[in-house]
């Protein structure tokens, strides 16, 4: 093992330094707003503020399978938080998110408007504002939102921890390393037994528990987030892999995923989204993703 200074914690933690890595500039230890900012607010009955990381993907997927399924009033516009510039601290989204991460959604569509955070938070609430893609009979639902939660549980280890010692942290350290990377591997192999036996993660049918699941485990085989497929030896994990193509060959899918990303190749950025036609400027190179 890498021998490294012992480190003594002090008996009261301060903010003393800057921590360094690709997100000291936003890390701070209080919550609240920094800067006054409104957010801004479209014609669409829902109004999402995101960023296209695996937890935002989540949300726009969702919206995206909706729309599919001829749910008109899942129209929405979608809003560029750039988290790296700090605009998740804005006084208008600490409003709407007093957590200040995202996605976040303000339901436009009744008398008053309904804030929903936490992109868990946010399937469920559109799952059952359209009846869609979450049983409503037992064992079906609680199998449903085992499989969500789970997710919700488990994402940090494979984010806040795997993804951010092995891919962003300033230094490597190995005990962090090897730590986090033995609790993903044992969640891919979760996944991987549990598919084993069936095509989707709560059972026969596709649900919010694959759309919660699919952008962290699937981005991880598909080697989409962190770039550490061999590292992490995912062609273990076939039953995963088969999952994760499947899922990633719908064209909802192929549409949500690459809204409010920031990338600067064409084929995978649409920053904003306000109707189905803003998809035109990339269909043409996304199989599938023509608009509905």
């Amino acid at each position: 093992m890498n021998e490294t200074p012992d480190y003594a914690p002090p008996k009261v933690w301060t903010l003393s330094k800057p921590n360094g890595g690709k997100f000291a500039s936003i890390n701070r230890p209080v919550a609240g707003a920094t800067h006054e900012k409104t957010l801004p607010v479209g014609k669409q009955p829902l109004q999402l503020y995101s960023q296209g990381t695996p937890n935002g993907q989540k949300a726009t997927i969702m919206l995206e399978e909706l729309l599919a399924a001829g749910h008109r009033g899942a129209e929405y516009d979608a809003w560029l938080i750039r988290i790296g510039e700090g605009d998740q601290f804005s006084s208008g989204f600490v409003a709407v998110n007093p957590n200040s991460k995202i996605p976040a959604l303000v339901d436009r569509s009744g008398p008053a408007p309904i804030r929903v955070f936490e992109s868990g938070a946010i399937l469920v609430y559109l799952a059952e504002k359209f009846g869609a893609l979450l049983p409503t009979s037992q064992p079906a639902r609680a199998e449903c939102l085992s499989w969500l939660f789970w997710q919700v549980g488990s994402a940090p280890f494979v984010g806040g921890g795997f993804g951010h010692f092995y891919a962003y942290a300033p230094s490597k350290i190995e005990y962090a390393i090897d730590r986090f990377t033995m609790e993903t591997k044992r969640e891919l192999d979760v996944l991987d037994r549990r598919l084993a036996e069936h095509e989707y993660v709560a059972g026969d049918a596709y649900t919010i528990a694959d759309i919660a699941i699919w952008p962290w485990y699937g981005g991880l085989v598909r080697n989409e987030i962190y770039h550490a497929a061999e590292f992490l030896s995912v062609g273990n994990y076939r039953h995963l892999g088969r999952w994760a193509d499947a899922v990633a060959a719908r064209p909802a899918v192929q549409r949500g995923r690459i809204v409010n990303q920031t990338s600067d190749d064409p084929t995978k950025t649409l920053r904003e989204r306000h109707a189905a036609a803003d998809f035109d400027a990339v269909a043409w190179q996304l199989p599938g993703t023509k608009s509905v």
